[in-house]
């Protein structure tokens, strides 16, 4: 298996959001915040064992999910393909170390969500969440202004946000994201202090250029593009993603459910999102049940087996029975003889 086959395979684990991990059509998911999701007791709750568990792994824990602020504004996207030519143009190797087409993003939080349920409890979280960002915004738009290029240890290259009065409520609705998710119990932002950076490379995903004599990013490489002013993002949706699932035709990550912020909500929840969630709790119910069908046929079937087995057996031993006794019955002598 080659070297690049091999970084390739691990693209999905190193892609992800933070400076240590990075991280659809322009979703058009509206979210449903009034949805009753009618999610079984087992759904709304996380065992205690599955917690403690959970405090266990936390120094080594593995995010699989993260928060994310799409971007979408084609005139910031634009200028970060220029940056990221600019650098090819001077090392066409760093290609693969580029973020593609369709994932810019900002991630507000990382966490890890272990199976489906999870999932479902993660998409009520995040629906939880959006009373908490419009008290923040307080109907005010949040706009988040992209100037500079930096780094972080020559590793991974970003687009900077720009200082203002934004930061300080983006601050506070990744600080409500974090207290909503790890309520519900789950491994969220452990240890990861929040720096909102927009990010164009990371050489994580081409670990074969180190032993080609490539062990950092640079500074040269975007010299250029320091003071450089990229363009601003209005924030109209927050996405719950995963890391690990097929990315979207356009590149952006898998989105299992969004909320949309400021007007373009309309303050009812879109037909589409009411359809996909409810399919999924069905899905969900379903497979349990039948999983648990499984489980207890197999558990009762081993003893079944046995007793029909001996069952059938004498069964047949009867009927050879009765067809000998048939037979005895209809005996006449002279015709057997």
């Amino acid at each position: 298996m080659s070297e690049e086959f091999e970084a390739d395979a691990m693209d999905s684990l190193k892609d992800m959001p933070f400076a240590t991990i990075d991280i659809k059509d322009d979703c058009e998911i509206t979210d449903a915040p009034h949805i009753n999701l009618e999610r079984s007791k087992e759904n709304e709750r996380i065992s205690k064992d599955q917690i403690k568990k959970r405090k266990k792994k936390q120094k080594g824990y593995q995010p699989n999910y993260f928060l994310s602020i799409p971007i979408t504004n084609k005139e910031i996207t634009r200028g970060i393909k220029i940056l990221q030519n600019a650098i090819l143009q001077q090392d066409e190797r760093l290609a693969k170390a580029m973020t593609s087409d369709g994932s810019f993003h900002i991630t507000l939080l990382v966490m890890q969500l272990l199976n489906e349920d999870e999932v479902n409890l993660g998409i009520g979280a995040l629906l939880e969440l959006k009373p908490f960002v419009e008290e923040i915004l307080q109907g005010k738009e949040l706009i988040l202004p992209f100037q500079g290029v930096d780094t972080f240890g020559n590793q991974v290259g970003f687009v900077k946000l720009a200082e203002g009065h934004h930061i300080n409520p983006l601050l506070e609705i990744a600080e409500a994201a974090k207290r909503t998710f790890q309520e519900k119990g789950f491994m969220a932002g452990e240890n990861r202090s929040f720096k909102p950076h927009l990010t164009f490379m990371k050489l994580s995903r081409t670990p074969w250029l180190r032993r080609k004599g490539v062990k950092k990013i640079d500074p040269k490489f975007y010299e250029k593009f320091i003071s450089h002013t990229f363009g601003e993002e209005m924030v109209h949706r927050i996405d719950l993603c995963s890391m690990l699932k097929k990315k979207q035709s356009n590149g952006y990550y898998h989105c299992e459910s969004s909320i949309v912020i400021g007007a373009k909500n309309g303050g009812e929840p879109d037909d589409a999102e009411l359809l996909r969630l409810s399919k999924r709790l069905v899905e969900n119910a379903v497979l349990k049940a039948v999983q648990q069908y499984l489980e207890e046929t197999q558990s009762r079937g081993k003893p079944a087996d046995g007793s029909s087995g001996k069952a059938r057996a004498a069964d047949r031993g009867g009927a050879d029975g009765d067809q000998s006794g048939r037979q005895e019955a209809h005996w006449t002598p002279g015709l057997n003889s």
